[in-house]
């Protein structure tokens, strides 16, 4: 019996990387859909749980990506909803990377020490993988702020991760460096978040503020988006503050995605979102 997957994509072309991912976590065949939406789910889905019966369909599975994750959410949430009894089969969301790259991150700052009462603050963080980083830290206990270009579209991201989550965000504006330092000065916990190539942190925002003690970068691509650290650390130290790098958080990551591609074969009712990827992150990190 092959361990197929099915890569419901909501771009307009189903993602390589995704693709090299899943036979790489253990899939036979995988498969890609583009364009998939609400709308036009169900017959895939049909596809997935009418054909195979009893244990079989453990050998089936459906990851639901693409590039924006509001889209996903609703998608993988139709997904779900078109189960019913036993005629299901195992699922996972990961838009952009979001989830697996956010929890890989987070549960590195947060291996081995408490994040609970600590200060954290999510560059750019009304993106995908900003806001479930923020997620993950205020699941940790963090008190979490969240910038943006505008303090308004800030706060408007801030009430979609409350919503989502459970938990209290704010929101600041970080348009500028000027912004972005003056936002760093109390933070004890810095997860940068911006797109590739772009600095959002000069190091004399955090290299002497001894407020600072856990910086992550997700951008591997120069300038960082924290300057004065490395792609590649992996809990390197710079003085008395620990640094984590895109590459350094990137090798988890991919062990991590793997790793639930791996254990959506291991039964046809696991769903993997936010929670159940970050916890598998936790303990693989």
């Amino acid at each position: 019996m092959k361990k197929l997957l099915f890569l419901f994509d909501t771009d307009q072309t189903p993602s390589v990387f995704d693709t090299v991912v899943g036979y790489d976590g253990g899939a036979d065949h995988v498969t890609g859909y583009a364009n998939v939406t609400p709308d036009n789910v169900g017959a895939l889905v049909d596809g997935t749980i009418f054909t195979r019966g009893g244990k079989d369909k453990q050998n089936t599975a459906i990851f639901v990506g693409g590039g924006n994750m509001a889209k996903g959410e609703e998608l993988y949430e139709k997904v779900k909803k078109s189960f019913f009894g036993p005629f299901r089969v195992s699922v996972m969301l990961d838009s952009n990377g979001s989830n697996t790259t956010a929890a890989a991150g987070v549960a590195l700052l947060a291996k081995g020490r408490s994040l609970k009462g600590k200060k954290a603050l999510v560059l750019a963080g009304t993106g995908p993988v900003g806001m479930r980083a923020a997620g993950f830290l205020g699941m940790e206990g963090a008190d979490v702020t969240i910038t943006s270009r505008t303090k308004d579209r800030a706060e408007a991201a801030a009430k979609v991760i409350e919503k989502r989550f459970g938990i209290k965000v704010e929101g600041a504006a970080g348009a500028t460096d000027e912004e972005r330092a003056e936002a760093a000065k109390d933070a004890n916990v810095i997860f940068a978040a911006g797109a590739i190539g772009i600095q959002l942190l000069p190091e004399s925002a955090w290299k002497d503020n001894s407020n600072v003690e856990l910086l992550a970068d997700v951008n591997a691509q120069p300038p960082l988006g924290v300057e004065g650290i490395k792609a590649t650390d992996k809990g390197a130290e710079y003085g008395d503050k620990i640094a984590f790098g895109a590459l350094g958080i990137g090798g988890l990551k991919l062990k991590l995605h793997r790793a639930c591609i791996a254990k959506m074969f291991e039964s046809a009712e696991a769903a993997f979102d936010a929670e159940e990827i970050y916890a598998l992150a936790k303990e693989m990190a």
